[in-house]
């Protein structure tokens, strides 16, 4: 998996004021936490953030914390209801022996039969959550789509990959290819 680069800033955790200060100054407070790991409040750019977060991959974070590196994950983020700008931000520590829990986007390839027949692909997700060893985590899911017939769909649990357990419950639709009026015309037109 691709891994993305923070520079962040030690803050002092205080006062309601205080943590405003910070976002007027362009940053955004941040935790950083894990399993025997010391709990760090600091901030980061939020022009740097925005950059994280509107791109449609996911990433291994590598938070460089006054010049302490830190490898994590990105666990919650909290926007403001009006404005959509983040509030606040939880990562999570991350080792290469324990497995990671994140969402993987869902790259679909392939030409349906059910969409050569007239139907409609609807694709229900973008990204699956998967648990895999930080090694084996993959940039994407492929989902090949060539034999999904008129009528049929791909759940998360039809999906098997190498080393990687999907943790999306299985009864979650990836895709699906549902029949359109001029399907069913044609249809019952070879029938007659």
């Amino acid at each position: 998996m691709k891994h993305y680069s923070i520079a962040g800033t030690v803050r002092t955790t205080g006062t309601k004021a205080d943590i405003r200060e910070v976002r007027k100054a362009g940053r955004v407070p941040c935790n950083f936490y894990g399993n025997g790991v010391e709990n760090v409040a600091f901030s980061v750019d939020e022009k740097e953030f925005l950059a994280l977060v509107s791109q449609p991959s996911s990433f291994i974070i590598d938070l460089d914390i006054d010049g302490k590196k830190n490898t994590a994950v990105l666990r919650e983020v909290q926007y403001h209801p009006v404005t959509d700008r983040p509030l606040h931000i939880d990562f999570v520590a991350v080792t290469d022996d324990k497995p990671i829990t994140i969402d993987v986007p869902v790259r679909i390839f392939g030409n349906s039969e059910g969409v050569r027949q007239g139907g409609k692909l609807t694709v229900n997700v973008r990204k699956l959550r998967v648990s895999a060893l930080m090694a084996d985590l993959p940039d994407e899911l492929p989902v090949d789509i060539t034999t999904l017939k008129l009528g049929k769909r791909i759940n998360a649990g039809d999906l098997h990959y190498d080393k990687v357990n999907i943790v999306t419950p299985k009864t979650a639709i990836v895709c699906a290819v549902k029949a359109t009026r001029n399907a069913v015309a044609a249809a019952t037109e070879a029938e007659a």
